[in-house]
């Protein structure tokens, strides 16, 4: 298990991610339109710089969901390689089959 203090971290970082998308597009939007005047997109790249640092999508680090863990990822699965190989071992995953040879 991940420490709790970590998961929690990303877990606000989510929730920021969420609440400033609307806001942080608008104003890429506006940083990136080259029609606009160079000072209307520097404004726009200022208020931009002041958004949390939290907020950007980039800093949420993908978790598993069964143990936290933040490496060995599957995103279609959304959990861990180890996680996905013990619940399909005893077969809690509909469709998945372990291969042994």
């Amino acid at each position: 298990m991940a420490k709790v203090s970590a998961v929690e971290r990303n877990l606000k970082r989510q929730l920021l991610v969420i609440k400033y998308a609307d806001k942080r597009a608008e104003l890429k939007a506006i940083a990136r339109n080259t029609e606009l005047p160079v000072e209307e997109r520097f404004a726009a790249q200022i208020k931009l710089s002041e958004l949390p640092r939290n907020s950007a999508p980039t800093r949420v680090r993908n978790r598993c969901q069964v143990t936290g863990r933040p490496r060995g990822y599957y995103r279609k699965m959304k959990m861990s390689r180890i996680a996905l190989r013990e619940l399909g071992s005893q077969g809690l995953l509909p469709g998945l089959v372990k291969s042994s040879w």
